[in-house]
């Protein structure tokens, strides 16, 4: 072979070595990264979940979106702002005709009084729905908190008059006291009363 033909082979044979080499490192460290632990990899944020796909967003009940109350630090879950957290939770569950997650939302014994059937009737023929909380207040007894205040639903029945549901609903809490499960350190509705008025 001609010695000037020998440094462009010679380069060319290292740059296909160095590529080689390249191409079979990326190899290696993908399937390092794929064998992390979940825990270990960066976090991702997911898009949101689509609407149900028996229906959308702007059907009455359909359970989208979820209004459970949003996570609270434990600091704050102890405060006015933890009652107020699943308070606007279900008056926005009314508001937006997801009358099962509102009821799903009732203590035990306002669920006595209205079955799941009967509290979708109360609303379902009703037009636009807007449900007033003011703000409340707090007091304590026997190792529980108590939030009261009044709940205020208006809108329009099917004939066009106006329609109004109002009564006093309180919620309640357990103190940390020994013995109080998770469920009972949340606030969550403990009496609720509603008169209707045409």
């Amino acid at each position: 072979m001609n010695r000037k033909n020998i440094a462009p082979v010679a380069i060319l044979a290292l740059s296909l070595c160095a590529c080689n080499a390249q191409s079979k490192s990326d190899r290696q460290v993908t399937s390092v990264d794929l064998d992390q632990p979940a825990s270990d990899m960066p976090e991702q944020r997911m898009p949101p979940p689509p609407p149900p796909a028996n229906g959308s967003a702007d059907e009455p009940n359909d359970g989208f979106p979820n209004l459970d109350p949003a996570p609270l630090t434990p600091e704050a879950e102890k405060t006015e702002t933890g009652a107020r957290n699943v308070l606007l939770s279900f008056a926005r569950a009314i508001e937006l005709e997801e009358w099962d997650q509102a009821w799903a939302m009732l203590d035990d014994a306002s669920k006595d009084r209205w079955s799941k059937a009967a509290w979708t009737s109360m609303f379902e023929d009703l037009g636009t729905i807007t449900v007033a909380v003011p703000n409340g207040s707090m007091e304590g007894a026997a190792g529980s908190t108590y939030y009261s205040t009044d709940l205020t639903i208006t809108a329009e029945d099917a004939q066009g008059r106006p329609v109004r549901y109002e009564g006093p609903i309180v919620l309640r809490r357990s103190n940390d006291v020994p013995g109080a499960t998770v469920a009972q350190r949340h606030w969550s509705i403990y009496e609720l009363t509603l008169d209707a008025t045409h």
